[in-house]
């Protein structure tokens, strides 16, 4: 059994279609609800980490004090080689926790489905080298990635230069899009979080009308990026005798 555990925090920013996508592809999520006090343990006997997106500041550890244990458990998997994969929030919090920075992107919130400006860098990189192409993605974040950690490299960037996607580690990435999202949880972020459509002068029928009509080309984009983690999940498996 390949078992993956899956950092929630926030239930508006569920696994959604990526968890779908990875139990398809033979794994076992472990979902650990972060946010209603759940423990989040040793990687020991894992052989994934996905850590999910959410509202907060990826610093926020006042008001959301199980932040330090999910930036622990990123550092953790990178010194032992745990595949993981951070998704907005997530991608955010791994470059904290490897010795990068984030803070407001600079061009304001970017909303709906916009382009993946994937970069050269990808052609020999593990888990994006199959799936990297002309695609788009949902999109729906104030903060991004300002600095990569010391390791890192970016693997693509928006058209203002903003960090889509990254290796953070030799074992970890982020994406700061969401491969998870469909429409129904856009409709919940856009009932969330009207003053970015506001600042984008857009409404939340027209978000989530983008990201229905998007739909099948979403899924054709980015289930390859679950199977891709996936295989890797499934070696580490195999190496520790779990499989």
């Amino acid at each position: 059994m390949t078992r993956i555990l899956v950092v929630q925090h926030d239930p508006t920013c569920p696994p959604a279609l990526f968890g779908g996508w990875l139990q398809e592809a033979g794994c076992h999520l472990e979902v650990r609800h972060a946010y209603r006090g759940e423990e989040q343990p040793s990687l020991r006997g894992y052989d994934g980490l996905l850590v999910l997106g959410g509202p907060m500041d990826a610093d926020d550890d006042a008001g959301h004090p199980w932040l330090p244990r999910t930036r622990e458990l990123v550092r953790e998997a990178a010194e032992c080689g745990v595949p993981t994969l951070g998704i907005c929030l997530g991608h955010q919090l791994a470059a904290l926790a490897l010795g990068g920075a984030v803070g407001r992107s600079e061009h304001g919130p970017h909303v709906g489905v916009l382009p993946v400006g994937w970069g050269c860098e990808v052609l020999l990189d593990p888990l994006v080298d199959r799936i990297a192409g002309d695609g788009r993605a949902v999109q729906w974040n104030h903060d991004v990635v300002t600095a990569l950690p010391p390791d890192g490299e970016v693997l693509a960037a928006g058209p203002e230069g903003d960090v889509q996607a990254a290796r953070l580690a030799s074992t970890v990435w982020g994406v700061q899009f969401h491969p998870e999202a469909d429409e129904s949880l856009v409709a919940t972020w856009a009932a969330h979080d009207d003053g970015a459509l506001r600042a984008l002068g857009t409404t939340a029928d027209d978000v989530v009308s983008q990201t229905r009509t998007a739909a099948a080309e979403l899924a054709d984009a980015w289930r390859p990026l679950a199977t891709s983690f996936a295989r890797m999940a499934r070696g580490r498996a195999a190496a520790n005798g779990t499989i």
